[in-house]
């Protein structure tokens, strides 16, 4: 990409214009829609819970993995 500084005064010119009617729209679309983006909004999601059970029944896999993994170490 090249640096601002390189650029001569009429691409300058040319993205000042450019720059000044992208804020127009935004703005004029801001009034007709009441946001920037036409972008739908995202949904909540509920924060899943897991059971008492269901974490034990985890952590003694976890558990039963890493004393494999020992044993064999351990050869």
């Amino acid at each position: 990409m090249k640096a601002i500084l390189d650029l001569s005064t009429s691409k300058l010119r040319q993205i000042l214009a450019l720059k000044t009617q992208i804020e127009r729209l935004q703005s004029k679309l801001v009034s007709l829609a009441g946001t920037a983006s036409p972008a739908a909004p995202k949904a909540f999601h509920k924060k899943r819970t897991m059971s008492a059970a269901a974490r034990r029944k985890i952590s003694l896999a976890a558990k039963a993995r890493w004393a494999k993994v020992r044993a064999a170490k351990s050869k």
